[in-house]
């Protein structure tokens, strides 16, 4: 049991190493009524103009556990453009990333009237980000010529691109992240190719007429790594409850991943895939809406039995739209 414990916290000392996350990591914090942080072609796609600050922290009794915090803003301009901006910080032990994106939507209305909904958006965000390795309380005795004892720095500039299609209570949404190329040199290239890019394909369907009590939506999200080949699904369902006060709501998303990794118990070899269990509740009331999500980490081998806590505040206000469209399309109304 011990030498299955050691092993898998050196896993997961390595792998953030080998494959890093580029970017905003990616959680369940979109079924909190934030697509837009996934999608650039969300930006402006709704009725109403979005504020959402979210915060997240893993592991609340380990020092410097991952946390990560983000704040986002997008909006409507005029008939058939959005426009929006992400703010984010993310801490994983030694590890720090900060960073930024602008993002441009255009948004094309095929249906003859608004108001039913068929709409194809564009999105493009540009993106800053900063990594940082604290390397300063690096043990200086256990000499290694990659270790410099330092906080290393590296910045680089990426682009993201997606499309999104709403059709009535239908909505789909496909999205590439990390499109250039890009040489960093906070670690040696064998652990930091110069290909951060992934793909993401996401689709929600919802179950209830407009104006009724009850929503249902089932829905799911699509990962794929191009470098490594990491590929992983959430299946998720959500319900809505329309109230006198604005709107209950809760969600349920199972996320595994298609890949394993292998580890050692007692003299046997043996392979676990990742999965998550992550329900998520929230209100909204009147422009406000507050939601909390909890993640569960299954399997038999994992850190600890502690789960991952997020908290996501939003503020909605009046876009250029004044009326919801005619549909229940929880993604855009």
């Amino acid at each position: 049991m011990k030498l299955r414990k050691t092993y898998f916290i050196l896993l997961l000392l390595v792998t953030p190493f080998a494959f890093s996350q580029d970017g905003i990591p990616i959680y369940s914090d979109y079924l909190s009524d934030n697509l837009y942080l996934l999608h650039p072609s969300m930006a402006g796609a709704a009725t109403h103009n979005q504020i959402r600050l979210t915060a997240r922290q893993q592991w609340f009794d380990q020092e410097e556990a991952p946390n990560l915090q983000t704040l986002s803003f997008n909006a409507r301009l005029g008939e058939q453009s959005g426009v929006g901006a992400i703010v984010f910080s993310d801490r994983n032990g030694y590890h720090s990333q900060t960073g930024g994106y602008l993002t441009y939507a255009h948004h094309i209305m095929f249906s003859r009237s608004e108001a039913d909904l068929n709409q194809l958006s564009f999105g493009l965000s540009a993106g800053l980000i900063q990594s940082k390795l604290d390397e300063t309380q690096f043990d200086p005795n256990d000499f290694d010529p990659i270790i410099a004892g330092i906080i290393q720095s590296s910045s680089y500039f990426n682009v993201d691109a997606g499309l999104s299609y709403n059709f009535l209570n239908f909505s789909g949404h496909f999205t590439v992240k990390n499109i250039i190329f890009q040489n960093r040199s906070l670690f040696s290239e064998k652990f930091e190719p110069n290909n951060q890019r992934q793909y993401l394909f996401s689709a929600a369907y919802a179950i209830g007429k407009y104006g009724s009590t009850w929503t249902y939506e089932p829905s799911l999200l699509f990962q794929w790594k191009e470098r490594t080949g990491e590929q992983s699904v959430d299946i998720n369902f959500k319900a809505y409850r329309e109230m006198d006060f604005g709107q209950l709501w809760g969600a349920l998303s199972y996320r595994r991943s298609l890949d394993g990794a292998e580890f050692l118990n007692g003299q046997e070899i043996k392979t676990q895939k990742l999965q998550y269990v992550t329900p998520v509740v929230g209100i909204n009331y009147k422009q406000f809406m507050f939601a909390y999500t909890y993640s569960y980490q299954a399997g038999n081998v994992r850190f600890q039995s502690g789960g991952f806590h997020q908290i996501t505040l939003g503020y909605d206000f009046l876009g250029s739209r004044p009326e919801p469209y005619d549909c229940n399309c929880p993604a855009i109304n």
